[in-house]
């Protein structure tokens, strides 16, 4: 094998040369196939000269392709259009209602988490609520309104862990009654679980104001076809408990409806399977949940 290169082979790579430095000469001077777009968006693909890569939308394949043939023939397309118009404005409306936006929801929200709240008693040497016992567990069926534990925020379905750090798994309820009332004016210090049985299920009211479910006595029976309920696992047999956070335990269903019929577009309910719920109201007078229960809206 020879060291250096043979005059038949410099002949073709000069050769080679020659082409690569013509074909160099005519991709600058010869126009792209395609149109060039003279302002392209940031992220549309760049050529190293600052020309765009691929064409517009409106100038694919040489169809006339305006925002205004779009919405007629593709409706989709106008609304994508509004929502990046919004988004670029910096405005934060949306063509659909967000959940995430409702007030209720957070007014409404389940944690199941445990938390520990400090309480007092009132005037009357009572600290507002009652409570009874469910599978060796002790849960909150009933917060008098303006009582020591409605201004703590305990809500019905509270599962009662601890009281001043004694634990009342498997009490009675006149047991745990009991405790309360030996315990000090002030300083009682009370663990609870966030409402184990409960969940919330956010809905969209539709064009009539309907959320798509019925109830009788607060017990959600029957589910309208294709509703918002329907959509999003509203299920039969469940108690309302709260609409947007509000307590509507003992309500008539004509105060349900009214509070439903006054909520926002996006509507949170509260619920719980209704064995666990009658089982907790069982031999409970109706007044008592009726006139005495905590009805009012949280605070945030």
């Amino acid at each position: 094998m020879s060291l250096y290169p043979s005059l038949e082979d410099m002949k073709v790579d000069q050769m080679c040369r020659a082409q690569i430095k013509q074909m160099g000469v005519q991709s600058q001077q010869t126009p792209p196939p395609y149109p060039v777009l003279s302002s392209a968006p940031s992220s549309m693909p760049m050529r190293s000269n600052g020309t765009a890569l691929y064409p517009a939308l409106g100038e694919y394949m040489g169809l006339e392709l305006s925002e205004a043939i779009l919405a007629e023939n593709m409706p989709e397309y106008s609304q994508l259009a509004i929502l990046q118009q919004t988004q670029v404005s910096g405005n934060t409306s949306l063509v659909a209602p967000v959940s995430g936006q409702s007030v209720g929801l957070y007014r409404a929200q389940v944690t199941h988490g445990v938390r520990e709240v400090i309480l007092c008693k009132d005037k009357d040497d009572k600290v507002g609520l009652r409570v009874k016992a469910i599978n060796n567990g002790i849960f909150i069926c009933v917060v008098i309104d303006k009582s020591p534990a409605a201004l703590a925020g305990l809500r019905f379905g509270d599962q009662i862990l601890q009281i001043n750090d004694v634990n009342v798994a498997g009490f009675s309820m006149d047991k745990v009654h009991s405790m309360f009332k030996k315990s000090p004016v002030n300083g009682i210090r009370v663990v609870v679980r966030d409402r184990p049985f409960e969940r919330t299920v956010t809905l969209h009211k539709d064009s009539a104001g309907h959320i798509g479910f019925q109830f009788k006595n607060g017990k959600i029976i029957s589910l309208v076809k294709d509703s918002s309920a329907a959509r999003n696992g509203v299920l039969t047999d469940h108690q309302l408990l709260e609409v947007d956070g509000q307590n509507v335990v003992g309500l008539k269903d004509k105060e349900i409806s009214g509070i439903i019929d006054k909520a926002e577009q996006v509507v949170t309910i509260t619920v719980i399977p209704s064995f666990i719920y009658d089982h907790m109201v069982k031999k409970m007078a109706g007044s008592l949940l009726k006139g005495l229960m905590d009805h009012s809206i949280p605070t945030l």
